[in-house]
């Protein structure tokens, strides 16, 4: 059971709507950790326990904010540290329109937030501690979604039927996004 500081804590966020004011106020009330966390299915807990309310944890995602010290949600007094697991968000569902160059890819997150993959909102692949690359999307302000294992064999079923002097990847958004080497041939 959270002690009254904690419950506190937790109403000031639900409070809060929109996008934080800036992650980097220096004047901002560090509090401790309270236990959230986001898993690396995407799943938010608080204490250990699984948060249901999907209209909660998109409230909390839309101040969820990324600096040097790590992940926090912030209001407009305080930020509250965050656990993650990998990236914050899961890219869930993708959808593609048009075609070649023309072509627009948009992913879904898990918190319902729809990102179009352009010059904003790379694709990319980092290497995970197995050295595999994790495909993944940038969402917003330096927070990332990784893709879904069935959104990224989607994407890269495109990106190698499409692949043509540019190499396996995709264009989205006016930008092309190319894949790994090693990826496509696996």
């Amino acid at each position: 059971m959270p002690d009254q500081n904690e419950r506190d804590i937790l109403v000031a966020l639900g409070k809060v709507r929109g996008k934080p004011p800036s992650r980097t106020l220096p004047k901002l009330n560090v509090c401790p950790d309270i236990g959230l966390k986001i898993a690396r299915d995407g799943t938010w807990s608080y204490q250990g326990s699984p948060i249901g309310r999907k209209p909660l944890v998109k409230l909390f995602a839309s101040v969820l904010c990324k600096d040097d010290g790590g992940y926090f949600l912030v209001t407009p007094v305080e930020k509250v540290p965050i656990t993650v697991e990998g990236t914050p968000f899961v890219a869930v569902e993708m959808r593609r329109e048009g075609e070649g160059r023309a072509q627009r890819i948009s992913f879904r997150t898990n918190v319902d937030d729809l990102v179009l993959a352009d010059r904003d909102h790379p694709l990319g692949f980092e290497r995970d501690e197995r050295g595999s690359f994790v495909p993944y999307i940038l969402v917003r302000d330096g927070l990332t979604a990784r893709l879904a294992r069935p959104v990224y064999y989607e994407l890269a079923a495109l990106a190698l039927a499409s692949g043509g002097k540019e190499g396996p990847g995709v264009w989205s958004g006016g930008s092309f996004f190319r894949f790994p080497a090693e990826v496509g041939d696996r």
